[in-house]
């Protein structure tokens, strides 16, 4: 074949993804349908395309098809209406092939060495990789080190024996949600994308563009992937920061929060962050560590980011040596004691325990000796965690089970609490 050849090929491949992209005729293919996948599906149906949902759970596939949401801040009938416009969730991969975009959003956790830990998307590229084919675009979302798009992904689509900007496209694009937020969703976000190619790149502003707001490119994959470390970093240190804070304001006797509040009247040069008992989620505990294992590999040692690491890290401690004090101060040892936690999801009004910091609480206080008991409005029963357990289900928050507790924590600020009650 003629580069000429070559060029109308390429051309014509990418001409033709753009023209099923324009048309909403493109099938788009979600895999992993969790607080990422199911948002995400949510916007391309609304935006006219067809989607299919892949995951590896069963149960979750079956409630999807159901028509039931997996999660709190989705309703229901938002399921259902992703289903009347022809949504399917299954866990057969083999229906890849149907799709002109496969989209993957799956766990990128740590392994007990703090260190990446690939495998679900290595497995997630293992099961795709049979199911590949020309015209296709591929997008990893899930959070990662940069490289990984390039180093990992590449191999199994030039195995599959497709040339990437040419009859395929490859892109890195982070995703942004923040659940339970109401001021934005997955169209008002701003959408980072980075191609392997700048054909990759153009099919991706096309895709990305037809269904969110805004799209910022950036020159690679591994940029974009960069981009997503930099803004979960860049959380990690300055709650890392509040939390340090948090600890000398106790010890002078000042009120962190009226430091706060007072600081943030600047008009510029100053952000509010707040201190709590550690970070939780998917991303600000997880993510900094993609960084510093990458770093390592060029002989680099990112204190700074580690060290905003070891003060998170350090909270739960901080709390439970709090409430030690509390209660000697009452002539109560904490062996013994019942303690109630208030709020044990990672953030306010969502049902998301991935690494919430208020069950390492938890598990300190169990550790001391405490009878410890929980209430959160979101998780009526303490669910299978993989490195956690309690056999616990929410107790109801009402004046008479406050005073059975020798202590109380607020650990998660829900805004269902009663804090006049609480306070009283």
């Amino acid at each position: 074949m003629t580069d000429d050849n070559k060029t109308k090929v390429q051309s014509q491949a990418l001409k033709g993804f753009l023209g099923k992209v324009d048309k909403r005729e493109a099938v788009i293919g979600v895999i992993g349908l969790g607080y990422v996948g199911i948002p995400l599906i949510s916007s391309v149906s609304m935006a006219g395309f067809p989607t299919i949902g892949f995951d590896i759970d069963k149960a979750r596939v079956d409630q999807l098809n159901a028509g039931q949401s997996p999660i709190k801040h989705i309703h229901s009938d938002e399921i259902k209406r992703l289903s009347e416009n022809g949504f399917s969730a299954t866990t057969d991969f083999a229906r890849a092939h149907e799709c002109d975009v496969l989209i993957i959003c799956v766990p990128t956790p740590l392994n007990e060495y703090r260190e990446p830990d690939l495998s679900f998307v290595t497995s997630t590229m293992d099961s795709l990789a049979p199911h590949l084919r020309e015209g296709q675009l591929l997008s990893l979302e899930s959070t990662t080190w940069p490289g990984t798009t390039k180093e990992v992904l590449l191999p199994y689509v030039e195995k599959a024996g497709l040339t990437v900007g040419k009859d395929f496209f490859l892109v890195y694009s982070p995703e942004r949600e923040d659940p339970g937020n109401a001021h934005f969703n997955t169209q008002t976000i701003p959408k980072v994308a980075g191609g392997h190619t700048p054909a990759c790149l153009e099919s991706a502003q096309a895709l990305y563009g037809s269904f969110i707001d805004i799209v910022v490119p950036v020159s690679s994959t591994q940029a974009s992937e960069m981009v997503k470390l930099l803004e979960n970093i860049h959380r990690s240190i300055n709650i890392g920061l509040v939390n340090e804070m948090k600890i000398v304001a106790d010890v002078m006797g000042l009120d962190i929060f009226e430091i706060i509040d007072a600081a943030k009247t600047k008009p510029f040069g100053f952000t509010a962050y707040y201190p709590g008992p550690g970070i939780g989620g998917h991303c600000i505990p997880i993510d900094p560590f993609y960084l510093t294992w990458k770093a390592r590999e060029h002989g680099l040692h990112t204190r700074f980011i580690e060290l905003a690491g070891e003060v998170n890290a350090s909270m739960p401690q901080y709390v439970v040596d709090k409430t030690i004090r509390a209660l000697n101060a009452e002539g109560k040892s904490l062996n013994g004691a019942s303690v109630l936690a208030l709020g044990i999801a990672y953030k306010r009004d969502v049902d998301d325990m991935r690494e919430s910091p208020s069950v390492f609480v938890m598990e300190l206080l169990r550790d001391w000796g405490a009878q410890v008991a929980y209430s959160d409005p979101n998780v009526p029963v303490f669910p299978k965690m993989r490195q956690h357990a309690f056999d616990l289900a929410s107790v109801e928050l009402n004046a008479d089970n406050l005073r059975a507790y020798d202590a109380v924590i607020l650990l998660t600020d829900h805004s269902d609490f009663d804090y006049e009650m609480i306070r009283a």
